[in-house]
């Protein structure tokens, strides 16, 4: 069955009428909308990285802040917002500074939950980069908690992943921490 037949029975279901002028349109809106929001899974993550890594001689901090996401919660079909922080110690390669958003964005473009992405941002910056630490904070708003449920509507939910020297190192932790606290 075509995804658009399946959003016309689910409106039918829901006591709707999907021929009515405001609803003829909404199965194909909403297959293309759904088509852009796991539009994620579609994005080779290897690629993303062989395209832009480059041999670098550099061993500070690198750090990508607020950078703004939007997702979708795999559970209730709900989005959820906020922002990702990353941060990585290189060995020998750097990435672009804009693949680290389009890294967290090719991850938060799928059905999610938090704390999964916030760990396959943070695995694939080592997989592919081998930098000596990696850290990744993701501050999101969930509308499943917000509009459903509990709803809490000032609730933000924190997730981090700390591998290398990011974990080990309760210094380097603190300084990437403190680095990415919103002024």
């Amino acid at each position: 069955m075509k995804t658009d037949e399946i959003i016309k029975r689910l409106l039918e279901n829901l006591g709707l009428d999907p021929e009515s002028e405001y609803l003829k349109d909404t199965p194909s809106r909403v297959r293309k909308m759904l088509e852009f929001i796991t539009s994620g899974y579609r994005v080779n993550i290897e690629e993303l990285f062989e395209k832009s890594v480059f041999t670098k001689k550099y061993d500070q901090m690198i750090i990508a802040k607020d950078i703004n996401f939007f997702s979708m919660c795999e559970h209730h079909l709900l989005p959820f917002y906020g922002k990702i922080h990353i941060g990585y110690m290189p060995k020998e390669k750097v990435i672009g500074l804009s693949k680290l958003a389009r890294i967290a964005e090719a991850f938060s473009r799928r059905l999610q939950v938090q704390e999964r992405m916030t760990q396959e941002i943070a695995e694939s910056i080592e997989k592919y980069l081998k930098p000596t630490g990696v850290g990744v904070v993701v501050e999101a708003r969930h509308l499943c908690m917000m509009m459903r449920g509990v709803e809490k509507v000032n609730s933000i939910i924190t997730t981090s992943v700390m591998l290398g020297t990011f974990k080990e190192d309760e210094k380097t932790r603190r300084e990437f921490l403190n680095l990415i606290k919103t002024q």
